[in-house]
Formats: C-alpha cells, sequence, structure tokens
C-alpha cells in the first residue's frame, strides 16, 4: 500500500511523515505526477495561503491529478481541506478543486462572529463528529489542535462531518465518497490525531 504525502512547498511535510511513521505505516513525501498517480492513497498537507497553493501545484502539474483522483483514498489537512471545496475568498476569489461544493470564508466576514475574538483561531478546540469511518474508536466530541483564519463552508450539510465552535459553528471536517479533509492539524493533535490518521490509513 503506497501513500504519498504531496509536496508542493507548502506545509510541514515532515511532521506528518513521523506521525505516520509512528503507526507503523510509511508514506513517500513527492511532487512527482507520477508517484501521485501510483499511490494507492494520497494526504495534501498546507499552511499558508490559498492562491499560492492553487498556483504551487499548478506549476507542478499536479492540479489535474488532485481533480481526478478516481477511487483512490484521499485526505486534505488545514489549507488542504479547504483546496476541496469550490472556491476560496482569501485574497480575492479563488478556485478551488471543487470536489465538494462550498466556499472557503474569512471568520471576521462571518455574520455572528465576535470581533473580540482573535484571528487566526489557533490552538486546541473541540470537534463533535458525526459517524465518519474517519473517526472510528473517537468519543464524539474529541479535542485537536488548529490555526487558521478562514473556514469552509461546505454547499450542503451532508458534507459536514465535524464541527467546531469559534464565536460561530464551523466546519471542521469533510467528506465526500472516499475524499476526506480536516481543519485542524491531526499531526499535532496527540492521540487523537494519530487515531485519525491510522482510520485513513486502514481505510
Amino acid at each position: 500500500m503506497k501513500t504519498v504525502i504531496i509536496d508542493y512547498g507548502m506545509g510541514n511535510l515532515r511532521s506528518v511523515q513521523k506521525a505516520v511513521e509512528r503507526l507503523g505505516f510509511t508514506a513517500e513525501i513527492s511532487a512527482e505526477a507520477g508517484a501521485l498517480q501510483s499511490a494507492d492513497k494520497l494526504i495534501l498537507p498546507g499552511v499558508g495561503a490559498f492562491p499560492q497553493a492553487v498556483e504551487n501545484l499548478q506549476k507542478k502539474q499536479l492540479w489535474p491529478i488532485l481533480q481526478n483522483t478516481g477511487t483512490k483514498p484521499f485526505l486534505g489537512i488545514c489549507l488542504g481541506m479547504q483546496l476541496l471545496l469550490s472556491a476560496s475568498a482569501e485574497f480575492g476569489m479563488t478556485a478551488g478543486l471543487d470536489i465538494v461544493p462550498g466556499q472557503v470564508c474569512y471568520f471576521r466576514d462571518a455574520k455572528n462572529f465576535p470581533q473580540e475574538l482573535p484571528v487566526p483561531h489557533m490552538g486546541w478546540n473541540d470537534v463533535r463528529q458525526k459517524s465518519s469511518v474517519l473517526f472510528q474508536n473517537l468519543p464524539e466530541i474529541f479535542s485537536a489542535y488548529f490555526v487558521h483564519s478562514y473556514y469552509a463552508q461546505p454547499a450542503a450539510e451532508k458534507f459536514t462531518i465535524g464541527l467546531t465552535d469559534y464565536g460561530i459553528d464551523f466546519c471542521a471536517a469533510v467528506q465526500k465518497d472516499h475524499i476526506f479533509g480536516v481543519q485542524f492539524h491531526p499531526e499535532k493533535s496527540g492521540d487523537n490525531g494519530l487515531q485519525i490518521l491510522k482510520n485513513f490509513l486502514e481505510f
């Protein structure tokens, strides 16, 4: 079983790889189209700005591969999850992979968001999970580590498998068939994060 962590110049790839290795699995870090195409599973981490991520993936000619992953299990982490959406409002509207219909929005633009709360949302927070293979063997409410200023807003509730409260309820995890995304960092979320990675790797 070949798992590839996608290298497009954004994100702490080695920390994700080390978390995978702690679980007894292996994962290759690669920016090569051929490696992605031959992989059984794909992980797309990400830290930084949405438009830059799109540009980097397109420059490396990885964008079309991500739009057509077939039946491969896929996990987007943080910015990697946001890229699954149709578009992001970060630095103007930028088109995403459009795998999960919806948009990525700025916290301070959200209706009823308490303006006294700091942005980015940073640190530990609770995730209220909905039933998903990704959250097997985890409690209904578990803690995870977040760092983000933008959040995903899927067009349909059925795509949301985790919710977190930060002034407003926002989508902390998505699923569409075999494609998953988490806004938090499982590699920084202790045993809960390791369990999520294990569930994905065994999916």
